[in-house]
C-alpha cells in the first residue's frame, strides 16, 4: 500500500471503527463487533507517526461511534413542529463532533504514554492496552460531567448480560462502570496481542488462548446478587401514551383515566403498596399558590386539591402515588411563572404531597435552552413546547415515605449517570426511574434500560422503571429484569420490590473508585512504557 493511500485509509478505517463499535450496545449487543474495532483503533494509533494524527484518529472513531450510537436523538424532532425532521441527523452529527473529542484525548494519552522516541519504533503490544484502558476510563468520566455531561452509552454496557444474567457487569459494585469500560478496553487488547503473536510466528495456541478469553469472560453466566424477596407491594403502570398526545391538554383527562384505570382498583389500609406512574403520568399542576391562569389548561382547572384527592381515592387508604409531574417556579412578585420543574411528586391516600424530587440533570435543548439570549433570535426552540426552560433540582435526595420505605428517584435519563444516583448519607430502599421514552426512537429505549440495569448493580438497590411508551421494568439489586413490559403494550407491573444488597464498594466511595483505577493503569503503562524503552 503506498504511503498516500496509507494516509487516507487510516482515518477511513477509524471512522468505520467507531460506528462498529456502537453495534456492540442495544439493541443489537454486537459486542464481538465492538471488541474488534476496539483492537482496529489501537492498532491504528500505536502506529500514528505524530501525537496530531493519533487525536485525529480517535476523534473520527468518536464521529463514528456516537453518530450511530445516539441515532435515536434525531426521533426527538419528529415531535417538534418548529423544526423540521430532518435537521435531527444534522444535530446527531454535530453532537458527536463534540463528543468525540474524548476518545481523541484517550487516542492521544495512550500515544504519549507507548510511543518511543524516533520514528518507526513502539514499545511492546502489550502494554497499548493498559495505557489505552487507563486513558479511556479517565476521558470517559470527563465526559459525564464536563459542560453538565452526557454519560449515555458507556462503553461498559457492551459487557451487560441478557435479562437474567449480568454478565461481566457482576463487577460493577467493586469497580463502577468507567472502569467497566477500561476491563472492555482490555478485553479488546487480547484480540489485538493474539492479532500480533498469530503474525509474529508465535505458538498458534498462545494466540487462540488470547482470543478465547474475552469471549468466555463475555459469555459466562456469572450469577447475580440481589435475590429473594421484599416486604412491600407495587403497582408500576405503562399506559402506553404516544408522544403526539401525551402534551395535547384535549387529551389530558383521557390519558389520565387510562393511566388511573391501569392502576387497579384501590387498596385497604392494611395492603401497603407502592403505585408507580411514569413521567409526565400527571398533567395537573399539583401544588396549590399559582396564580389561577396556570391551572385553567388542567384536568381540573383551578383546584389542584381536587386534582390530589382523586387521586387518594384512587390508590386507597394503604395506597401512595409516585408520579412524574410538573411543578411552576414563580418569580419574586408571585404573579408569573419564572421557571418550571420536572418532579416526581409523592400524593398520600389523603390526597396530601407527602414529598418531592425535582431533576437534577436536565437535557440540553430539551428541557432548557442553553443561551436563551443569542440561539431564540436565531429561530432555534427546544425540543419540548414552550418558552419556560426548567430549573434543576439540588441532585439525589432520598424521600423518607414512611411505611412505603425510603425512595431515591430519578428521572428520565438521570439514570445514565453514574455515581451521581443516590444521597450517599442517606441511602434508600430503591430507586424509581420515571420515563418519557417516546422521545427515543428504537434504539433508545433498550439503551436506556440496560444502563438503569448497571446503576442497579453498581449501587446494590433494585430500580423500578415506569415509562409512557416503554420499556418498562423491575430491576433486582443484582442487575436481572425481574419483569418488564415491552415497548407500545398499555400494562401494569404488580409485586413486590426486590430487596437492596448491603452497601457495595462504588456506593461507599463513588467515581473515585473508577478514577483511582485508571490512573493506576496509566502509571503502570508509563512505567512500563520507560524500561521498554531502555
Amino acid at each position: 500500500m503506498s504511503g498516500r493511500s496509507a494516509k487516507f485509509s487510516a482515518p477511513l478505517l477509524a471512522f468505520v471503527a467507531g460506528a462498529g463499535a456502537a453495534t456492540g450496545f442495544e439493541p443489537l449487543s454486537l459486542w464481538p463487533v465492538t471488541l474488534a474495532a476496539l483492537a482496529l483503533l489501537m492498532h491504528l494509533v500505536r502506529r500514528s507517526q505524530s501525537g496530531k494524527s493519533a487525536a485525529l484518529l480517535g476523534w473520527l472513531f468518536g464521529v463514528g461511534h456516537f453518530w450511530l450510537g445516539n441515532n435515536w436523538i434525531a426521533t426527538a424532532f419528529t415531535y417538534q413542529a418548529e423544526m423540521p425532521a430532518w435537521l435531527g441527523w444534522i444535530a446527531v452529527f454535530l453532537l458527536s463532533l463534540y463528543l468525540a473529542v474524548y476518545p481523541a484525548l484517550a487516542a492521544l494519552g495512550a500515544w504519549l504514554i507507548v510511543r518511543r522516541p524516533g520514528p518507526g519504533r513502539i514499545v511492546p503490544g502489550w502494554i497499548v492496552p493498559v495505557a489505552f484502558a487507563g486513558t479511556w476510563i479517565v476521558s470517559e468520566w470527563l465526559r459525564s460531567w464536563v459542560f453538565s455531561g452526557f454519560a449515555w452509552n458507556p462503553l461498559g454496557a457492551v459487557a451487560l448480560g441478557g435479562f437474567e444474567r449480568p454478565g461481566l457487569a457482576v463487577v460493577l459494585p467493586w469497580m463502577g462502570t468507567y472502569a467497566l469500560s477500561g476491563v472492555v478496553v482490555l478485553l479488546s487488547g487480547a484480540w489485538l496481542w493474539a492479532f500480533d503473536a498469530w503474525r509474529g510466528g508465535a505458538a498458534k495456541w498462545r494466540a487462540a488462548l488470547a482470543a478465547a478469553v474475552p469471549v468466555a469472560l463475555l459469555l459466562l453466566p456469572f450469577p447475580a446478587a440481589g435475590q429473594g424477596q421484599g416486604t412491600l407491594a407495587f403497582r408500576l403502570v405503562q399506559p402506553d401514551v404516544r408522544q403526539d398526545v401525551l402534551n395535547d391538554p384535549r387529551q389530558y383527562e383521557a390519558n389520565f383515566v387510562k393511566t388511573a384505570m391501569l392502576s387497579g382498583p384501590p387498596v385497604a389500609e392494611d395492603d401497603t403498596t407502592l403505585f408507580l406512574w411514569p413521567e409526565s403520568g400527571v398533567p395537573d399542576y399539583l401544588r396549590p399558590g399559582y396564580p389561577r391562569r396556570y391551572y385553567v389548561a388542567t384536568t381540573y382547572g383551578a383546584d389542584p386539591a381536587m386534582a390530589r384527592e382523586r387521586i387518594g381515592q384512587m390508590v386507597g387508604p394503604g395506597g401512595l402515588l409516585l408520579t412524574g409531574t410538573v411543578d411552576i417556579v414563580l418569580n419574586d412578585e408571585g404573579t408569573r411563572a419564572a421557571a418550571a420543574e420536572n418532579v416526581v411528586t409523592a400524593v398520600g391516600p389523603d390526597g396530601d404531597i407527602v414529598a418531592g424530587y425535582a431533576k437534577a440533570h436536565l437535557v440540553p435543548y430539551g428541557e432548557y435552552l442553553p443561551m436563551r439570549s443569542i440561539l431564540e433570535p436565531l429561530g432555534l426552540s427546544r425540543l419540548v413546547a414552550g418558552a419556560l426552560d426548567f430549573r434543576p433540582g439540588p441532585g439525589p435526595r432520598t424521600m423518607d415515605l414512611g411505611k412505603w420505605g425510603k425512595a431515591g428517584v430519578q428521572i428520565c435519563y438521570e439514570i445514565v449517570f453514574s455515581g451521581q444516583v443516590v444521597q450517599r448519607d442517606d441511602r434508600p430502599d430503591y430507586l424509581f426511574n420515571p420515563s418519557n421514552d417516546g422521545w427515543f426512537g428504537t434504539w433508545g429505549p433498550p439503551q436506556h434500560l440496560a444502563q438503569a440495569r448497571m446503576r442497579a448493580i453498581e449501587e446494590g438497590l433494585p430500580v423500578l422503571r415506569s415509562t409512557t411508551t416503554g420499556i418498562s421494568a423491575v430491576i433486582d439489586a443484582g442487575g436481572v429484569v425481574r419483569s418488564h413490559v415491552p415497548k407500545h403494550r398499555a400494562e401494569r407491573l404488580s409485586g413486590i420490590v426486590p430487596p437492596a444488597t448491603a452497601p457495595t464498594l462504588f456506593s461507599r466511595t463513588g467515581n473515585w473508585l473508577p478514577v483511582g483505577l485508571g490512573i493506576l493503569l496509566i502509571i503502570a503503562a508509563v512505567v512500563a512504557s520507560r524500561r521498554a524503552h531502555r
